[in-house]
């Protein structure tokens, strides 16, 4: 049995409640799995969810990383999805419209399947190296080359052979347990130097526990962030906060820094107040959504409904294994390719392409994220589908 971190990984405080705790789910919920026997006997570890009341960061406090392995095959990309896709390139433009980094060398840390560094050197001119032990060569032919290079490896300062003159980090720091040690390895690649560029991505935790938000924790995530815990992170670590902003419907901390120079604070930092509240509703709230979900699925499964959810991702993971959802969810299905025909972790539903609805039409379609209704309903009505759509 793993033994629990009695401090706060980010600020060291010893000033923690325990706010959500599920006994056991799957350790890997981005994996791919080829048969469903697989899938149901895939191991599951226990969660507890700790608040830190002095600097608002919240942690699964039994997280065993020995548990989770990223250079296995995992399949993270939601760069199959046009709404994501545009939010990635406005992401990059919005870089490009920040700083000049043509010619200058770019670190992304966490690539995944190389899309958005490849984007980064397509519009900014950037030589770029990313680093991620999942990264998958054949999935951007071509793209190792002279502006890009990969490094099929975990983060290490002492691999970086170049300095970076910009890092990038997208949905990487929510993986890291060791937070703290994380900023002072990327500080280690800075190296002293002011004029180096600092841009995260990171899911913002107020809107989860503002929701109630389960299926939106789960094992891989053992680091959640507010906009100000994620700032204060990068305080302790030497670095001024430049410009914070929530994104992607609130989902997503969007974070720039930069090496100390006595910037002032932001004012979208100053929310430990805010989150304190919403920590000690927590508990109640998740166990109310959580409630009307199984109750919903259940319903509908019980008065005959065909109910699918769209998303074999992560989500879809915790939305059905945090319940013990099984045959009352009879279709999953997932617009990504490398998806379709592997198995969920947990509960063995298989993955499906879309136009496997028209021979088996749903009554009812559970969108695993509100932002991509309009896409999905598009994609629905186009195969000439018009179920129940709801979304999470």
């Amino acid at each position: 049995m793993t033994e629990a971190v009695l401090s706060c990984p980010a600020c060291g405080g010893q000033h923690l409640s325990e706010i959500y705790r599920l006994d056991a789910i799957p350790v890997q919920s981005c994996i791919l799995l080829d048969t469903s026997d697989e899938a149901r006997d895939f191991p599951r570890r226990p969660l507890v969810l700790m608040f830190c009341d002095d600097c608002g960061f919240v942690f699964n406090s039994v997280f065993d990383l020995a548990q989770v392995d990223y250079a296995s095959t995992t399949e993270e990309s939601q760069h199959f999805s046009g709404t994501f896709n545009r939010f990635a390139r406005e992401l990059v433009a919005e870089i490009a419209s920040l700083y000049d980094l043509r010619g200058r060398n770019t670190l992304e840390i966490g690539c995944g399947k190389g899309d958005f560094l490849q984007e980064m050197v397509a519009q900014t001119g950037t030589h770029a190296l990313g680093v991620d032990p999942g990264f998958i060569p054949e999935r951007l032919p071509g793209a190792d080359g002279h502006d890009i290079a990969f490094q099929r490896e975990y983060f290490d300062p002492a691999t970086i052979a170049t300095p970076p003159d910009f890092i990038v980090s997208r949905h990487t720091l929510e993986h890291i347990p060791a937070v703290g040690q994380f900023l002072a390895d990327i500080a280690t690649v800075i190296d002293g130097r002011k004029d180096v560029g600092v841009f995260f991505e990171t899911p913002d935790v107020r809107r989860v526990l503002a929701e109630g938000a389960f299926w939106d924790i789960y094992y891989e995530h053992c680091s959640y962030f507010s906009l100000g815990s994620h700032a204060r992170l990068f305080h302790r670590a030497g670095l001024d906060v430049t410009r914070l902003y929530a994104a992607y419907d609130d989902q997503y901390i969007i974070q720039y820094a930069a090496p100390a120079a006595g910037r002032p604070v932001l004012e979208a930092e100053n929310d430990l107040v805010a989150m304190r509240a919403l920590a000690a509703a927590f508990p109640a709230k998740v166990a109310q959504i959580r409630a009307y979900w199984t109750g919903f699925v259940r319903g509908r499964h019980a008065s005959g409904k065909r109910v699918a959810i769209w998303g074999g991702g992560s989500k879809g993971v915790s939305f059905l294994t945090t319940n013990g959802l099984g045959p009352e969810v009879a279709q999953v299905i997932d617009i990504n390719p490398f998806k379709q025909g592997k198995y969920l972790p947990g509960t063995g539903h298989r993955v499906s392409a879309p136009e496997s609805l028209i021979a088996s039409p749903p009554d009812t379609v559970i969108v695993m994220n509100p932002i991509y209704l309009p896409e999905i309903g598009a994609q629905l009505a186009a195969m000439g589908l018009h179920p129940e759509l709801v979304a999470v």
